[in-house]
This record gives structure tokens, C-alpha cells and sequence, in this order.
């Protein structure tokens, strides 16, 4: 019992008093906000990363969560390589190792001596 509320939090943070979005509104957010034209190609590239999309059944619940609040007809194509629960940590080595990165960094010095502004003046 215990492990399907720890997944359903996922898709509905309200049970635990949560006023945000769950993973498939998150989702389909994100790509409303795209380009019109690019939308249809976003549908058919989701790529699930990162350890929570190990539990079991999650991507076929993210399909059908994602279906149900989308324009009917929208192919929807999910990709949950075996890898993906080391992928968010491979992403941000490979980001973290380019060169034109270490101009975002902030280095602890800066954050100490500015604040918050030093992290916004990066636009992070």
C-alpha cells in the first residue's frame, strides 16, 4: 500500500497537500508551451529518466494520464531506456564538462558575497 501512494504522489501531489502540478500535467504543460508545429514531434519523443521512472507501470501510467488530457488522435510515443535511472546524473556531466557551462557557475564565494543576485544576474 504504501508503495502505490509513495507513485501516486507523482501523479497527484494533491493527497499529501501539495498545490502543484502532478508528472502528466507537467508534461503536457510543457509542451503547450512549445511551438504549435513542434508539438506533435514532442508527443512522439518523451524519454523517461531518472530512478522514479523505475516503478513499476509508470510509463504505462504516464500514457494514459497523458492521453486523457490531450486532443484525441495525438500519437504519444514513450522511450524508458534501461539506463534511465542513471541518465539525469550522465546529462549533468555532460553539461557540467562543457566549456561554455563555466560561465553559468557560481562559485561559492560569489553566492556568499551576493546572494540570491548572483545566481540571477546568470540567469539561473
Amino acid at each position: 500500500d504504501e508503495r502505490f501512494k509513495a507513485t501516486e504522489i507523482l501523479f497527484d501531489p494533491g493527497i499529501i497537500g501539495l498545490e502543484c502540478m502532478g508528472v502528466a500535467d507537467s508534461l503536457r504543460s510543457s509542451i503547450a508551451k512549445a511551438d504549435t508545429d513542434l508539438r506533435k514531434y514532442l508527443f512522439e519523443a518523451i524519454v523517461l529518466s531518472g530512478g522514479s521512472t523505475c516503478f513499476p507501470g509508470f510509463g504505462d501510467r504516464l500514457l494514459d494520464e497523458t492521453r486523457k488530457k490531450i486532443p484525441r488522435g495525438t500519437k504519444i510515443k514513450i522511450f524508458a531506456p534501461p539506463e534511465r535511472i542513471l541518465s539525469t546524473w550522465i546529462g549533468g556531466s555532460i553539461l557540467a564538462s562543457l566549456s561554455t557551462f563555466r560561465s553559468m557557475w557560481v562559485t561559492k564565494a560569489e553566492y556568499q558575497e551576493q546572494g540570491k543576485s548572483a545566481m540571477d544576474r546568470k540567469g539561473l
